[in-house]
Protein backbone atom coordinates (compact mmCIF):
# COMPACT_ATOMS: atom_id res chain seq x y z
CA UNK A 1 0.00 0.00 0.00
CA UNK A 2 1.24 3.71 -0.37
CA UNK A 3 2.83 5.82 2.29
CA UNK A 4 -0.71 8.05 2.18
CA UNK A 5 -2.80 5.22 1.94
CA UNK A 6 -1.71 3.74 5.34
CA UNK A 7 -3.03 7.14 6.94
CA UNK A 8 -5.61 7.93 4.98
CA UNK A 9 -7.35 4.71 4.63
CA UNK A 10 -5.48 1.53 6.51
CA UNK A 11 -9.24 -0.29 6.03
CA UNK A 12 -7.38 -1.24 2.05
CA UNK A 13 -4.36 -3.15 3.39
CA UNK A 14 -6.17 -4.70 6.10
CA UNK A 15 -8.48 -6.06 3.56
CA UNK A 16 -5.70 -7.30 1.03
CA UNK A 17 -4.31 -9.10 3.87
CA UNK A 18 -8.14 -10.59 5.29
CA UNK A 19 -9.05 -11.39 1.56
CA UNK A 20 -5.49 -12.67 0.57
CA UNK A 21 -5.04 -15.07 4.06
CA UNK A 22 -8.79 -16.29 3.92
CA UNK A 23 -7.53 -18.05 0.43
CA UNK A 24 -4.88 -19.54 1.50
CA UNK A 25 -2.45 -17.59 1.10
CA UNK A 26 1.20 -16.57 3.48
CA UNK A 27 1.07 -12.49 3.36
CA UNK A 28 4.83 -10.92 4.24
CA UNK A 29 4.78 -7.35 5.49
CA UNK A 30 8.52 -6.53 4.67
CA UNK A 31 9.15 -3.72 7.13
CA UNK A 32 12.54 -2.37 5.86
CA UNK A 33 10.34 -1.21 2.30
CA UNK A 34 9.59 1.85 2.28
CA UNK A 35 8.42 4.81 -0.05
CA UNK A 36 8.12 3.18 -3.64
CA UNK A 37 9.28 6.91 -5.07
CA UNK A 38 6.48 7.72 -7.33
CA UNK A 39 5.37 11.11 -6.05
CA UNK A 40 8.97 12.73 -6.07
CA UNK A 41 9.63 10.96 -9.51
CA UNK A 42 6.48 12.76 -10.53
CA UNK A 43 8.60 15.78 -9.56
CA UNK A 44 10.98 15.51 -11.75
CA UNK A 45 13.63 14.53 -8.60
CA UNK A 46 15.15 11.19 -10.41
CA UNK A 47 17.83 11.09 -7.60
CA UNK A 48 15.41 10.58 -4.65
CA UNK A 49 12.67 8.65 -6.77
CA UNK A 50 16.17 6.09 -7.79
CA UNK A 51 16.98 5.96 -3.91
CA UNK A 52 13.50 4.96 -2.89
CA UNK A 53 13.55 2.12 -5.36
CA UNK A 54 17.36 1.08 -4.59
CA UNK A 55 16.15 0.86 -0.57
CA UNK A 56 12.77 -1.16 -1.90
CA UNK A 57 14.71 -3.53 -3.70
CA UNK A 58 17.21 -3.92 -1.25
CA UNK A 59 15.01 -4.89 1.42
CA UNK A 60 12.72 -7.21 -1.27
CA UNK A 61 15.82 -8.81 -2.09
CA UNK A 62 16.71 -9.64 1.47
CA UNK A 63 13.44 -10.94 2.06
CA UNK A 64 13.66 -13.12 -1.33
CA UNK A 65 16.99 -14.97 -0.54
CA UNK A 66 15.35 -15.64 3.13
CA UNK A 67 12.22 -17.68 1.68
CA UNK A 68 10.90 -17.59 -2.15
CA UNK A 69 7.90 -15.46 -3.17
CA UNK A 70 4.99 -15.39 -5.33
CA UNK A 71 4.21 -11.95 -6.09
CA UNK A 72 5.05 -8.72 -4.68
CA UNK A 73 1.23 -7.70 -4.40
CA UNK A 74 0.53 -3.83 -4.77
CA UNK A 75 -3.06 -2.39 -4.02
CA UNK A 76 -1.94 1.04 -5.05
CA UNK A 77 -2.21 1.29 -8.72
CA UNK A 78 -0.10 4.32 -8.35
CA UNK A 79 2.67 2.34 -6.75
CA UNK A 80 2.25 -0.47 -8.56
CA UNK A 81 3.42 1.10 -12.16
CA UNK A 82 6.06 2.94 -10.35
CA UNK A 83 7.26 -0.47 -8.78
CA UNK A 84 7.01 -2.36 -11.91
CA UNK A 85 9.00 0.22 -13.76
CA UNK A 86 12.18 -0.58 -11.05
CA UNK A 87 13.66 -2.69 -13.89
CA UNK A 88 13.67 -0.13 -16.48
CA UNK A 89 14.18 2.72 -14.38
CA UNK A 90 17.56 1.08 -12.94
CA UNK A 91 18.60 -0.80 -16.06
CA UNK A 92 22.20 1.12 -16.48
CA UNK A 93 23.03 0.54 -12.90
CA UNK A 94 25.03 -2.15 -12.62
CA UNK A 95 24.54 -2.79 -9.06
CA UNK A 96 21.10 -2.96 -9.34
CA UNK A 97 19.79 -4.05 -12.50
CA UNK A 98 19.44 -7.53 -12.34
CA UNK A 99 17.82 -7.58 -8.93
CA UNK A 100 15.37 -4.33 -9.92
CA UNK A 101 14.49 -6.18 -12.80
CA UNK A 102 13.40 -9.29 -10.64
CA UNK A 103 11.85 -6.86 -8.36
CA UNK A 104 9.35 -5.52 -11.50
CA UNK A 105 8.78 -9.27 -12.87
CA UNK A 106 7.18 -10.20 -9.45
CA UNK A 107 5.04 -7.30 -8.63
CA UNK A 108 1.01 -7.53 -9.27
CA UNK A 109 -1.68 -5.76 -8.49
CA UNK A 110 -4.00 -7.05 -6.30
CA UNK A 111 -6.74 -7.40 -8.35
CA UNK A 112 -4.34 -8.56 -11.34
CA UNK A 113 -3.18 -11.40 -8.95
CA UNK A 114 -6.45 -12.27 -7.72
CA UNK A 115 -8.16 -12.91 -11.39
CA UNK A 116 -5.25 -14.87 -12.48
CA UNK A 117 -5.48 -17.28 -9.59
CA UNK A 118 -9.58 -17.78 -10.43
CA UNK A 119 -10.58 -17.82 -6.95
CA UNK A 120 -13.67 -17.88 -5.63
CA UNK A 121 -14.79 -14.69 -4.12
CA UNK A 122 -18.51 -15.01 -3.48
CA UNK A 123 -18.30 -16.67 -0.08
CA UNK A 124 -20.95 -14.47 1.56
CA UNK A 125 -24.33 -12.71 0.67
CA UNK A 126 -23.91 -9.02 -0.29
CA UNK A 127 -26.75 -6.69 -1.37
CA UNK A 128 -26.98 -6.28 -5.59
CA UNK A 129 -25.20 -3.02 -5.26
CA UNK A 130 -24.85 -0.93 -7.98
CA UNK A 131 -21.20 -0.51 -8.19
CA UNK A 132 -19.55 2.39 -10.75
CA UNK A 133 -16.18 1.38 -11.25
CA UNK A 134 -13.53 4.22 -11.36
CA UNK A 135 -10.35 3.07 -13.41
CA UNK A 136 -7.73 4.70 -12.35
CA UNK A 137 -4.99 6.31 -14.95
CA UNK A 138 -2.62 4.43 -13.51
CA UNK A 139 -4.40 0.85 -13.31
CA UNK A 140 -5.87 1.03 -17.00
CA UNK A 141 -3.03 2.95 -18.97
CA UNK A 142 -0.06 2.41 -16.63
CA UNK A 143 -0.49 -1.04 -16.24
CA UNK A 144 -3.13 -2.33 -18.67
CA UNK A 145 -5.61 -3.81 -16.21
CA UNK A 146 -8.82 -3.04 -17.59
CA UNK A 147 -11.28 -5.98 -17.40
CA UNK A 148 -9.76 -7.67 -14.03
CA UNK A 149 -11.52 -5.52 -11.41
CA UNK A 150 -14.87 -5.30 -13.40
CA UNK A 151 -14.96 -8.76 -13.95
CA UNK A 152 -14.29 -9.68 -9.67
CA UNK A 153 -16.89 -7.41 -8.81
CA UNK A 154 -18.99 -9.33 -11.11
CA UNK A 155 -18.39 -12.17 -9.90
CA UNK A 156 -18.69 -11.16 -6.29
CA UNK A 157 -22.35 -10.34 -6.62
CA UNK A 158 -22.22 -6.78 -7.59
CA UNK A 159 -23.69 -4.91 -10.78
CA UNK A 160 -20.58 -3.12 -12.58
CA UNK A 161 -21.83 -0.24 -14.43
CA UNK A 162 -20.22 1.65 -16.93
CA UNK A 163 -19.07 5.43 -16.74
CA UNK A 164 -18.99 7.68 -19.56
CA UNK A 165 -15.20 8.70 -20.78
CA UNK A 166 -13.81 6.37 -18.13
CA UNK A 167 -10.52 6.55 -19.92
CA UNK A 168 -10.02 9.86 -18.53
CA UNK A 169 -8.26 11.35 -16.15
CA UNK A 170 -10.43 12.21 -12.31
CA UNK A 171 -8.10 14.92 -11.81
CA UNK A 172 -6.17 13.37 -9.06
CA UNK A 173 -2.79 11.83 -11.11
CA UNK A 174 -0.33 11.98 -8.16
CA UNK A 175 0.99 15.73 -7.39
CA UNK A 176 -1.11 17.22 -10.22
CA UNK A 177 -4.17 17.92 -8.52
CA UNK A 178 -1.73 19.56 -5.86
CA UNK A 179 0.32 21.67 -7.92
CA UNK A 180 -2.50 22.43 -10.55
CA UNK A 181 -5.77 22.25 -8.64
CA UNK A 182 -8.31 24.14 -10.31
CA UNK A 183 -7.54 21.81 -13.80
CA UNK A 184 -7.64 19.01 -11.55
CA UNK A 185 -11.04 20.17 -9.54
CA UNK A 186 -12.38 20.55 -13.42
CA UNK A 187 -11.77 16.92 -14.14
CA UNK A 188 -13.26 15.77 -10.84
CA UNK A 189 -16.37 17.97 -11.39
CA UNK A 190 -16.17 16.19 -15.37
CA UNK A 191 -15.76 12.70 -13.73
CA UNK A 192 -18.52 12.95 -10.92
CA UNK A 193 -21.10 14.24 -13.23
CA UNK A 194 -20.40 10.81 -15.20
CA UNK A 195 -20.24 8.77 -12.01
CA UNK A 196 -23.76 10.13 -11.05
CA UNK A 197 -25.10 9.64 -14.36
CA UNK A 198 -24.90 6.34 -13.93
CA UNK A 199 -26.91 5.92 -10.94
CA UNK A 200 -24.59 4.30 -9.08
CA UNK A 201 -24.93 3.00 -5.09
CA UNK A 202 -20.56 2.90 -4.52
CA UNK A 203 -17.90 3.93 -6.33
CA UNK A 204 -14.95 1.51 -6.55
CA UNK A 205 -11.24 2.31 -7.58
CA UNK A 206 -7.84 0.69 -7.27
CA UNK A 207 -5.52 3.83 -6.47
CA UNK A 208 -6.05 6.30 -3.14
CA UNK A 209 -5.10 9.36 -5.09
CA UNK A 210 -8.31 8.81 -7.57
CA UNK A 211 -9.93 7.85 -3.96
CA UNK A 212 -9.31 10.59 -1.93
CA UNK A 213 -9.15 13.63 -4.46
CA UNK A 214 -13.13 12.12 -5.74
CA UNK A 215 -13.97 11.92 -2.33
CA UNK A 216 -13.83 15.59 -1.42
CA UNK A 217 -16.58 16.19 -3.58
CA UNK A 218 -18.68 13.40 -4.17
CA UNK A 219 -22.04 12.45 -1.93
CA UNK A 220 -21.58 8.74 -2.80
CA UNK A 221 -19.26 6.71 -0.50
CA UNK A 222 -16.41 5.82 -2.47
CA UNK A 223 -13.84 2.67 -1.92
CA UNK A 224 -11.04 0.73 -2.95
CA UNK A 225 -12.02 -2.32 -5.10
CA UNK A 226 -10.45 -5.09 -2.68
CA UNK A 227 -12.62 -3.44 0.20
CA UNK A 228 -15.96 -5.42 -1.72
CA UNK A 229 -13.67 -8.04 -2.83
CA UNK A 230 -13.25 -8.97 0.96
CA UNK A 231 -17.16 -8.50 2.09
CA UNK A 232 -17.96 -10.78 -0.11
CA UNK A 233 -15.66 -13.24 0.31
CA UNK A 234 -16.89 -13.02 4.08
CA UNK A 235 -15.03 -10.13 5.17
CA UNK A 236 -16.45 -6.74 7.04
CA UNK A 237 -18.46 -4.30 5.18
CA UNK A 238 -16.30 -1.24 3.62
CA UNK A 239 -16.03 1.37 6.63
CA UNK A 240 -17.54 3.83 3.37
CA UNK A 241 -20.29 1.39 4.06
CA UNK A 242 -20.56 0.98 7.75
CA UNK A 243 -23.46 3.50 7.77
CA UNK A 244 -25.24 2.04 4.54
CA UNK A 245 -28.64 0.94 4.91
CA UNK A 246 -27.46 -1.33 2.21
CA UNK A 247 -25.18 -3.16 5.17
CA UNK A 248 -27.78 -4.15 6.99
CA UNK A 249 -28.99 -6.71 4.67
CA UNK A 250 -25.81 -8.88 4.40
CA UNK A 251 -25.61 -12.29 6.24
CA UNK A 252 -23.41 -15.27 5.71
CA UNK A 253 -24.39 -18.75 4.20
Amino acid sequence: GSCAQQVLAPSINQATVRLLTRHGYDVVIVPDATCCGALVHHLGNEHAALACARRNIDAWTRELEREPLDALITNASGCGTMVKDYGFMLRLDPAYAERARRISALARDVCEYVAAAGLNLRRATVPPLRVAYQGACSLQHGQRIRRQPRDLLEGAGFTVLDIAEDHLCCGSAGTYSILQPALANRLRARKLAHIATSAPDVVASGNIGCISHLAQDCSLPIVHTVELLDWASGGPAPPALATSPFTATRSKP
